[in-house]
């Protein structure tokens, strides 16, 4: 499937080289370089040139290339493009030019196990630790039950943990974080043109053995069933709950999860990896909470002025507040200066090289309310332009709060020596860029 591996930095410099098959030569590499690195314009993670088709990811100034000349699945070789980049920030804690350099030697060991003659093999971090390590020297050979019990994990029903023996903790707990990013564009009159959330659920699992854990979610789907064919405890939870079932779209689930059992009763049931991991991927597209409201008001004043009033509300609970607000408010190009005249909260400042407004509020409570006045100076133009009126930005985390509404209703773990354990549940919201609200003459 895939022909051969590379790295390149900014430069174009080649930092790791792989071919897998002879249909390649090592100087495929300057086409990449020159088509695609050399090439500000090109905008798409796959560029086909005759029968060659180069698929790639971009992080922190690195390609992650994979080359093939098959019709090979587009989705399988991403992928297997961001296992890789996800084993690497296990290993080294970041994926850059200088840990790909001091590591070089780890990385061709990963890039060799993980795949062979192109076709993608095992990728559990938790394995691949096992016997690929980041030590120089190895100063004993493996005993046979050491490499037997490898075996096992790699081969095995449940490859992405180890033997529940070789798994022990003084303190067995569980930590459960709900993250969520909402995406919003919104005219000035409040109404919403367009709403989602992307969400997933990332889990630490420090437990001992081989647990048995089943997570409960308010999903649509769990309530309705639960409200009509069970009686008992069971549905009096469910009844309780029906007000707030939130429709999830898009599941995707870690390898881990049972899915038969998931397709049957909407029950997440898994033995779960040790460590951190990502447990699912969820999207919300409908009945979604917006945790800010933004109104502005944008006037220009003839042609060489423009007033800015900008009011933030926020939505939530009291006990609830937001940190890290930035909002960034856009001015025309031909913008000398911005005075800052009525501000509620935080602190404002004119960015001219970005040509916006862009005003920190470092927490802001729920149910509270702030705003700001501006006043933009444009300096004269002999030929007037349309001013195009981008959309205000806002940026913003929210501690225990879901914008789809997503609850965890239960978290179960069963383990055949029935110790206690101990559940942490934390929701978060944010926006990242995607929070926006046009302008208002």
């Amino acid at each position: 499937m895939i022909s051969a591996f590379f790295i390149f930095n900014q430069k174009g410099e080649v930092l790791i080289s792989r071919l897998y098959r002879t249909d390649f030569k090592r100087s495929i590499a300057d086409v990449f370089r020159i088509q695609v690195v050399s090439n500000p314009d090109v905008r798409s993670p796959i560029i086909t040139l005759g029968s060659t088709s180069f698929f790639h990811v971009r992080v922190n100034n690195l390609y992650v290339v994979a080359v093939t000349k098959t019709n090979a699945n587009a989705a399988l070789v991403f992928e297997f493009c961001y296992r890789f980049i996800n084993i690497c920030k296990s290993y080294f804690g970041k994926m850059d030019e200088e840990s790909i350099k001091n590591n070089f030697v780890v990385v061709y060991e990963l890039v060799d196990e993980i795949n062979d003659f192109g076709y993608p093999q095992n990728s559990e971090i938790d394995t691949l630790k096992t016997y690929i390590t980041t030590e120089s020297v190895v100063s004993a050979t493996q005993a046979p039950e050491v490499s037997s019990r490898i075996t096992a994990q790699a081969t095995g029903a449940t490859s992405w943990r180890r033997n529940g023996d070789d798994v022990k903790y003084k303190k067995n707990e569980a930590f459960v974080d709900v993250v969520e990013v909402v995406n919003w564009m919104g005219s000035a009159k409040g109404t919403t043109l367009r709403a989602d959330v992307d969400g997933h659920i990332q889990m630490r699992a420090y437990l001992s053995g081989t647990p048995e854990c089943k997570f409960g979610l308010n999903d649509k789907l769990v309530i309705d069933r639960g409200a009509a064919g069970l009686s008992g405890p069971s549905s009096g939870l469910a009844d309780r709950g029906g007000g707030d079932a939130v429709e999830l779209d898009d599941c995707q689930f870690h390898q881990c999860v049972r899915l038969n059992d998931f397709d049957a009763d909407r029950s997440i049931s898994f033995i779960p990896p040790d460590g951190e991991f990502e447990l699912m991927r969820y999207r919300a597209t409908s009945n979604i909470k917006l945790p800010l409201k933004v109104i502005p008001t944008v006037t220009e004043i003839g042609t060489t002025k423009v007033s800015y009033d900008i009011t933030l509300k926020t939505t939530f609970s009291p006990k609830l507040s937001a940190t890290n607000v930035v909002v960034r408010i856009p001015t025309p190009l031909n913008t000398t200066d911005v005075d800052v005249g009525i501000l509620g909260t935080g602190k404002a400042k004119y960015v001219p090289a970005e040509n916006v407004i862009v005003w920190k509020i470092p927490r802001l409570q729920g149910g509270q309310e702030c705003s700001l006045s501006a006043m933009a100076k444009l300096t004269s133009t002999t030929t007037r332009q349309v001013w195009a009126r981008p959309p205000i930005d806002v940026d913003f985390q929210v501690l225990m709060f879901t914008a789809s509404g997503l609850i965890v209703r239960f978290l179960k773990v069963f383990e055949k020596s029935n110790y206690h354990s101990i559940k942490w549940v934390r929701y978060l919201t944010k926006a990242n860029g995607g929070y926006q609200v046009r302008e208002l003459t």
